[in-house]
């Protein structure tokens, strides 16, 4: 194995103009984010049952002291203050475990018990955050759960602060956005596996906590990898302006769809004078085309929805905290910051489609673009989650699509073509082995990851392509600000060294397949046929689900797979009846098991079945 290499001296360089240029001397975030402090765990490390470790915080104890030059200074910065863990007073009656998980989890206290805001990603961290809560604060029951929108680290862990039961029985509300159950369970359905493949680079998880390794993801330090629940909401919150009292606690809510979730809201505390912003404004530029993979996000409605909340909540907040990092207090900084992350989504919009308009693409904007003075100093706008480079390009993107007008990209050759290609160009391989030493030496890391992509494209077992390339990578993550840069530059060094390390978190969770809904199962499945395995496939089946009391024409033709709601009769060359969750069996390979009515021709299941690719969760990315 490999060891991490030095940081070169042109990142050296880099790091100490930074450093001289940004207001490190500014400590007012360190002050916040220890303001309310309560008190924390031994160890910030939880097991799941089977005892493996599903939390780690220990591991970042090497955060420590001034940034070493294998970390750009800022992502140090942010990863100190991302790394603290624990239970913060917000104003008396609000509080917030942070540091248990990617996201924080809030409990606001009523007459009789908590409501608890977003409980993380899995049920053992929630439950540890729960106890430190109730250590400190008295062993209040919960009485209501707050999803503020659709996204797994606001809700995955709600099984560690409630049960199905106690929902069932009326003891606990749990509330939402509309349109959340859908949105919620069908995140990374369609795309799950190629999304969860790249979020194992997103967010480091193989990587190694270390200066030379995963340090942070800038909105978190990582996610955690327990057990996610999911239970249905009880009430589904429908418009701004809406209010709900919750155990004597007065909730005023603010709808804000489409921004950084398909279904989010912002929740104001009247009683508290306290804003909460769900994820819409938090202590970093966030991700317009998060780089896992997601729908471009849309920062014009994103910027409007931030100045309804100045308008709305701007006089009568004394604090606003969000789903992570820490608050902000004092009415004149409030509004002052939240300003400021209206600004910064604002300006990224409105310039990017001003250059577009003078026929620049998104890569050249992202070379062009720089941000005001006031945007570029705050150190809540600096990008350590999403970025301005690849921000600029997802409004390109969501603009003017994947084309940028110029005819030769219109139809390039794909990656593996092209490199054979640009290889023999440039005179074979040890050429542009040459070419890319030459270049990396000169401190040029980004022409050298080129060069070299194309070269391990070519001849992907060259020891000398993989170790260079790897090294050209490595100087990149330790150049990058940006956490999730740093992890996908350092992720692909990795996997040339050591080999594939295919998806280190589990996707698609059982307890949030279970609430797909029919629909939304069939719409999957369309989705794993092998087309043209499947081309001279005429199939015709009807699934009459039992417990639900609905049937569906299933059809399989061309390819393509359609489903219709309508009653069985007779007509199709199958007839099937079963649970919805013997369905969820069924589509997942188990055609022996009991609990399947079938009437006519079992070979048209069986033909189905037989051109159904699941999806691979150790494709190569950095190789071909």
């Amino acid at each position: 194995m490999a060891s991490p290499i030095d940081p070169a001296p042109t990142i050296e360089a880099a790091h100490a103009a930074h450093l001289a240029r940004l207001p490190f001397s500014d400590r007012r975030d360190f002050e916040a984010a220890d303001r309310g402090f309560l008190g924390t765990v031994a160890e910030a490390r939880f097991r799941g049952a089977d005892g493996a470790v599903v939390w780690d915080g220990e591991s970042y104890a090497f955060l420590q002291g001034e940034a070493p030059t294998s970390v750009h200074p800022s992502l140090w910065r942010q990863s100190l203050l991302v790394s603290k863990h624990g239970l913060y007073e917000v104003v008396e009656g609000i509080y917030q475990v942070r540091g248990f998980d990617l996201s924080n989890v809030t409990f606001v206290e009523g007459d009789t018990g908590v409501i608890v805001i977003d409980p993380l990603i899995s049920s053992e961290p929630a439950a540890a955050a729960l106890a430190l809560y109730r250590e400190h604060r008295g062993d209040r029951p919960v009485v209501a759960v707050v999803y503020t929108h659709s996204h797994i680290d606001h809700f995955g862990g709600v099984l560690g602060v409630t049960s199905q039961e106690e929902v069932d029985a009326g003891k606990v509300q749990i509330i939402a956005p509309e349109g959340f159950v859908h949105h919620a369970v069908a995140e990374n359905v369609f795309a799950g596996t190629a999304m969860g493949r790249r979020a194992g680079y997103m967010y480091g998880a193989a990587l190694a906590r270390s200066p030379r390794g995963q340090v942070g993801a800038g909105l978190g330090q990582t996610t955690s990898t327990g057990s996610v629940g999911f239970i249905v909401p009880t009430l589904e919150a429908r418009s701004t302006g809406e209010t709900h009292t919750i155990d004597g606690v007065e909730i005023e809510l603010q709808m804000a769809p489409g921004t950084e979730a398909p279904v989010e809201m912002h929740l104001f505390f009247p009683g508290f004078r306290a804003l909460c912003m769900a994820e819409n404004a938090t202590h970093t530029l966030h991700n317009l085309l998060t780089l896992r993979g997601a729908l471009v996000r849309d920062p014009h409605a994103w910027a409007a929805y931030l100045t309804e909340a100045i308008e709305t909540f701007g006089d009568r907040a004394d604090v606003v905290f969000a789903s992570h990092h820490w608050p902000t207090w004092g009415r004149a900084e409030v509004i002052e910051y939240l300003g400021l992350q209206r600004d910064l989504y604002a300006y990224l919009h409105d310039q990017t489609l001003r250059m577009i308009n003078r026929g620049l693409t998104g890569a050249e904007i992202a070379e062009q673009i720089a941000l005001p003075p006031a945007l570029e100093n705050a150190w809540h706008a600096r990008g350590y989650y999403g970025s301005v480079s690849h921000n600029v390009k997802a409004i390109y993107q969501r603009y003017m699509g994947w084309f940028d007008g110029n005819p030769a990209q219109l139809w390039p050759h794909p990656p593996e073509a092209l490199a054979a290609r640009y290889v023999e160009a440039i005179g074979g391989l040890d050429r542009a082995l040459e070419l890319a030493k030459r270049a990396y030496d000169a401190g040029d890391f980004r022409w050298a990851a080129t060069l070299l992509s194309h070269a391990v494209f070519v001849a992907p077992d060259d020891a000398r392509a993989r170790a260079l390339y790897a090294d050209t990578l490595e100087q990149l993550g330790y150049g990058a600000e940006n956490g999730t840069w740093r992890n996908f530059f350092l992720s692909g060094a990795t996997e040339l060294r050591e080999g594939n390390f295919g998806t280190p978190t589990a996707t698609n969770a059982p307890s949030i397949v279970a609430r797909l809904t029919p629909d939304q199962l069939f719409d999957s499945l369309a989705v794993k046929i092998d087309g043209p395995r499947a081309w001279g496939l005429d199939l015709r089946l009807d699934i009459a689900l039992t417990d639900l009391d609905v049937s569906y024409r299933v059809t399989l033709r061309h390819g393509v797979l359609v489903h219709v709601k309508r009653p069985a009769d007779g007509e199709a060359q199958l007839t099937i009846r079963l649970s919805k969750a013997r369905l969820i069996a069924l589509l997942g390979g188990d055609s022996t098991s009991e609990g399947i009515d079938a009437h006519g021709d079992m070979g048209v299941l069986e033909r189905l079945l037989s051109v159904i690719e699941e999806g691979d969760p150790r494709f190569d990315i950095v190789l071909p």
